[in-house]
């Protein structure tokens, strides 16, 4: 490790001796703050604050520009790592700012949302309705199977009923099983919905406000 680190400051000092030249043509004064902070100045870059920021002034002590740290490969891939997390919340809030002018384009007033909200559960209230009417005629025609059934078993308890009753019935159960389970997959569609659209009307409603307030300045 000190190994590594006596490298990483030969290069920098190296580095520092190459450009400084250069820099002393330019008239500038550099100066910062080292480890032991002290303020240095010079008419070169600073070799005892190449890993920390210097500041290049020009004559007047006017600001020309921040020399930022010279890194090590460690901390370059966490400056890397830092600014791909910047780079993803920059995006993500462009992201949101577009899906916002987007709702405002689609959705002028709170009417306009309110008809988007009803062709949306439309297909699937129509959907869920006829599931239910379904589900009754199954069910009429379980308690029909079921009055057979009880009807000759009381004319005749010892015998038992005639195996397309016992398979019709058995049929039956299992069809208003598989009939229950589609009704309720439409009411959590028909909730999904009315929770996307109740989302979306809370964000828009801040929106318009907002649109509205700007328009009146």
């Amino acid at each position: 490790m000190r190994y590594a680190r006596g490298v990483q400051l030969g290069l920098m000092w190296a580095s520092a001796l190459l450009i400084a030249p250069a820099f002393a043509q330019t008239g500038s004064i550099f100066t910062c703050t080292d480890a032991q902070g002290r303020h240095l100045s010079s008419d070169r870059l600073i070799v005892a604050c190449l890993d920390r920021e210097q500041r290049e002034l020009g004559p007047g002590g006017v600001l020309r520009r921040v020399i930022a740290p010279t890194l090590s490969p460690e901390e370059r891939l966490r400056a890397e790592e830092r600014a791909r997390a910047e780079a993803q919340v920059r995006a993500r809030s462009n992201d949101e700012r577009r899906l916002q002018q987007a709702l405002l384009m689609r959705y002028r007033d709170q009417a306009a949302h309110q008809r988007e909200r009803a062709l949306a559960l439309q297909p699937i209230q129509a959907m869920r309705q006829a599931a239910l009417q379904r589900q009754q005629e199954l069910e009429q025609q379980r308690r029909a199977a079921a009055d057979e059934w009880a009807e000759l078993q009381r004319a005749d308890p010892t015998k038992a009923p005639p195996a397309r009753l016992a398979q019709r019935k058995a049929d039956l159960e299992q069809q208003l099983v598989s009939q229950d389970a589609l009704v309720q997959g439409h009411q959590r569609e028909l909730e999904r919905i009315e929770q996307r659209f109740d989302a979306e009307l809370r964000l828009l409603q801040r929106l318009w406000a907002e649109r509205d307030a700007a328009a009146m300045r």
